[in-house]
C-alpha cells in the first residue's frame, strides 16, 4: 500500500467539513490545558476548543469554548496558529490556535474536561495528539505558525509546519507577566 502524503489531499478553504478553534490562556510561563472527557481527543491533554456555530467567527468561538469547558473568559486572545487537519476516513478540521495572556473567572472542571496547568518547559506532550509538539512550542515562542496535518485515527501520517512570522512577543521568554501582558520588551 503506497504511503499517504499530505500532497494527495485538498487544502483549499471550503473543503473542509469543520471549522473549529484552540484557545491556549498562558500566565507566567504556565499554560492552562485540560483533559478531554469526550468528543474528539477524548482522554488527551489539549487546550480548550471545539467547533464554530453557525455564523460565528474564530475570536468569539475560541471565548465562548473557553467559557463552556473550562468556566473562564481569556482576555484579548490573538490568533497564532492556522492549522489544517484532514482524516483518511474524509472527517478535515480547519482550525485556528489563540493565546490569551490573562483570564476571568476560576479555573473550573466541566463535563468537557478536567483543567491542568503545565510550564511552558513541563507540557505533556506525549499524551497529546502528535502534531502539537510540532507547532505548539513555536506558537508559545512567537511565531504565528501554518501547519497541515494528515491523520489515520490517532496515529500522524504526514505534515508540512511553516511559520509565517509573528503572533507576538513569546511566552516562554524569562519575562515577566506584566511585560507580557502589556507587550513591552527590554532591551534592544
Amino acid at each position: 500500500m503506497q504511503r499517504r502524503r499530505i500532497d494527495d489531499y485538498r487544502w483549499e478553504a471550503g473543503t473542509f467539513r469543520e471549522l473549529a478553534v484552540l484557545c491556549f490562556v498562558v500566565q507566567d510561563r504556565q499554560v492552562l490545558l485540560m483533559r478531554k472527557k469526550r468528543g474528539l481527543g477524548s482522554g488527551k491533554i489539549n487546550a480548550p476548543g471545539g467547533r464554530l456555530e453557525p455564523n460565528e467567527d474564530y475570536l468569539a468561538a475560541a471565548i465562548r469554548e473557553t467559557e463552556e469547558e473550562l468556566c473562564v473568559t481569556p482576555i484579548a486572545p490573538v490568533e497564532a496558529a492556522h492549522l489544517s487537519f484532514i482524516f483518511t476516513d474524509g472527517h478535515s478540521i480547519d482550525a485556528r490556535a489563540f493565546v490569551a495572556l490573562d483570564y476571568r473567572g476560576t479555573v473550573t472542571e466541566t463535563e468537557e474536561g478536567a483543567p491542568l496547568w503545565f510550564t511552558v518547559d513541563d507540557i505533556p506532550y506525549h499524551e497529546m495528539w502528535a502534531d502539537d509538539r510540532l507547532w505548539l512550542p513555536p506558537v508559545l515562542d512567537g511565531a504565528y505558525i501554518r501547519g497541515r496535518f494528515l491523520f489515520e485515527d490517532d496515529t500522524m501520517l504526514d505534515h508540512a509546519v511553516e511559520s509565517l512570522g509573528e503572533w507576538r512577543i513569546s511566552v516562554g521568554s524569562a519575562q515577566s507577566s506584566e511585560q507580557a501582558r502589556t507587550g513591552s520588551r527590554t532591551g534592544g
